[in-house]
């Protein structure tokens, strides 16, 4: 419970409402606001950094999904004239909309039981976006930051990386939440790329390659990739079949699927990221 605004964080919609003030001043920090800035903030809660945000930057956006929150959002920032809120479901919601000729700087405290999916459907509008600052379940952000070889990657450290440059920033305690979390959160930074450094000629095909790869990922690639290329063709592109699906780099899943481009055409694939509140071990 918020005694502050008499609101009952709901389950539903992961909510857990940040209230250190250290931290919160510690992400703005991170996210370093500019008053002309196009900043659009996803699930403001109870408007902890919403508020330091709008001290800088009066013309914010806000995506809030919970209709409860709207009146106490448009009481608490009354002043702000320009401040705008969006009463929607960010899964779902168009940001290119909200661009208004300016590349959108992306914040927010994200619900663990929507993270994954969200960062897909916003790594979809990245070419509207400057940078995304977001707190997310430490576990998540580490998997977006892993490489080949870490026990931690997969398809997420893949596709974001192939969208983005990932940097992780600092870790935050469940002590800063109302109601406390049961894990540790992190904040991360993506940036993304100007240039693609490996960039797929087909997007759909890479993300069914990366798709089908970990869904098997315990599996030898010759197992993994059976469905979609042989081992004489892996062999072509210089990689051992006998690798599993976390040894590839991002570079490796490119050529795999422009290999097939090459030969048959795009494979059918898209990457909806739905599977579960953190991904799934398929991730």
């Amino acid at each position: 419970m918020s005694k502050k605004a008499g609101y009952q964080a709901r389950k539903r919609f992961g909510q857990n409402f940040l209230h250190d003030p250290g931290v919160i001043e510690r992400i703005v920090r991170a996210i370093h606001p500019k008053p002309d800035d196009a900043i659009v903030e996803i699930g403001p809660g109870l408007g902890a950094i919403t508020e330091e945000i709008l001290a800088v930057n009066p013309r914010l956006q806000v995506v809030e999904l919970d209709r409860d929150l709207i009146p106490i959002l448009r009481t608490k920032f009354f002043n702000y004239p320009e401040f705008r809120i969006h009463q929607a479901d960010a899964l779902k919601f168009d940001y290119s909309q909200l661009t208004d000729g300016k590349p959108l700087r992306i914040v927010g405290n994200l619900p663990y039981n929507i993270s994954t999916p969200l960062i897909f459907h916003l790594l979809a509008q990245t070419g509207v976006v400057q940078d995304m600052h977001f707190m997310l379940q430490k576990e998540v952000v580490q998997r977006m930051a892993a490489v080949s070889g870490d026990n931690n990657y997969g398809r997420l450290g893949i596709m974001t990386q192939y969208f983005c440059k990932v940097q992780p920033l600092f870790e935050v305690g469940p002590g800063a939440f109302r109601p406390s979390p049961k894990v540790d959160s992190a904040i991360v930074r993506l940036v993304p790329h100007i240039e693609f450094p490996h960039p797929a000629k087909d997007l759909g095909t890479l993300q069914a390659v990366v798709r089908t790869a970990f869904n098997a990922r315990r599996k030898t690639l010759r197992k993994a990739l059976g469905s979609l290329v042989t081992v004489d063709q892996l062999h072509t592109l210089g990689i051992n079949d006998g690798l599993r699906p976390e040894n590839l780099s991002l570079a490796d899943y490119v050529s795999i699927a422009d290999m097939l481009v090459a030969e048959k055409g795009s494979v059918k694939g898209t990457e909806q990221g739905g599977e579960g509140s953190n991904g799934g071990s398929n991730d």
